[in-house]
């Protein structure tokens, strides 16, 4: 377990992804082979010059064309594996692991598993000594998950697991009540679980559901209030911005990082307690059963990925993990 934490730093081997940036700075990323070879119209770069060296190196072509070695971050990886459902951004990622409070040696619960991501995230900041239960209602993207993680750490950890199946069903069956220090949500109604997710948590463990519009917060929102188990509810996006700094030439970058998705935390109060009333404002907001009709996945636009493409990105990211395990 610790060396699947371990190899992502120290010199190259064989099975190690590398990321070359050659001198316009186009990037390619290959997976090192023994007597392999990255093939250019510009010459060809031996992987046997990578294998051995120390990240960072920069090594030269058969055209005397050099190029910048160095191993992908997580950053690089997820923004550029095979995916099978959209991801949460690296921006997102720190924010969850903020907020939440993931830390080492942590018991996190997670749904859904998506194409990996979040999972990757979740299992450095947890580390070996913690505990990651992931959950995932389509049986492709569990596999699609499971061999990105595979393909960038070079083995699945065994701190970790991946449940198929519908959360409500599979949480109560899964992990005792109050043994989860951090639940996050990221799927479609996530209003549908709290309840399960809150006899998992810990008194004082943390909710916290990544939520795509603007309905869906407010939907959130109500869900974990009229539960009365949970602190108030606090929501925010996060927005990266580049700058472009060349002398006294420093500006923003034309373009950014904007909205992707909304962030809510709360907090499981402990059992029988109830949260201080706070003095607010009479509301207008309260909703009817008939009014979220407009929340359903349909009227949210949420789109499927068809059976074929999915077969497809899982070809792709189980052959990066095959590629990543071999020899080891």
């Amino acid at each position: 377990m610790s060396d699947v934490f371990r190899r992502q730093s120290g010199p190259f081997r064989e099975g190690d992804r590398v990321q070359l940036t050659g001198p316009k700075g186009r990037l390619n990323t290959v997976t090192l082979e023994a007597g392999g070879a990255f093939h250019t119209h510009r010459g060809v770069l031996s992987h046997d010059l990578i294998i051995g060296q120390p990240d960072a190196s920069v090594v030269v072509s058969t055209n005397d064309i050099e190029y910048l070695a160095m191993r992908p971050l997580l950053t690089d990886f997820v923004m550029s594996m095979p995916r099978g459902a959209a991801i949460i951004y690296p921006k997102d990622a720190a924010q969850i692991i903020g907020q939440a409070d993931i830390f080492p040696g942590a018991h996190v619960v997670e749904a859904g598993v998506g194409s990996g991501a979040l999972s990757l995230w979740l299992l450095r900041a947890i580390g070996p000594s913690g505990k990651l239960n992931s959950f995932e209602r389509r049986e492709e993207f569990s596999e699609i998950a499971q061999s990105n993680v595979q393909a960038f750490l070079g083995a699945k950890p065994d701190n970790w697991s991946v449940t198929v199946g519908d959360l409500q069903e599979q949480l109560p069956a899964s992990v005792e009540p109050g043994s989860v220090d951090r639940v996050v949500l990221d799927m479609l109604a996530p209003w549908e679980c709290i309840e399960e997710c809150a006899e998992a948590l810990t008194p004082g463990g943390v909710l916290l559901c990544y939520i795509a519009t603007v309905t869906q917060l407010s939907r959130v929102a109500e869900a974990i209030r009229s539960t009365e188990l949970f602190t108030e509810p606090d929501s925010s996006e996060t927005m990266v911005r580049g700058w472009h700094v060349e002398g006294l030439a420093v500006r923003p970058d034309h373009r950014m990082v904007a909205h992707t998705g909304f962030l809510m935390t709360a907090r499981r109060l402990a059992p029988g307690s109830v949260l201080p009333e706070l003095k607010r404002r009479a509301s207008k907001s309260d909703f009817k059963d008939e009014d979220v009709e407009a929340w359903t996945p349909g009227a949210l636009g949420d789109r499927n990925s068809s059976a074929k493409r999915l077969r497809k990105t899982a070809r792709e990211a189980k052959k990066a993990a095959d590629a990543a395990t071999t020899d080891r």
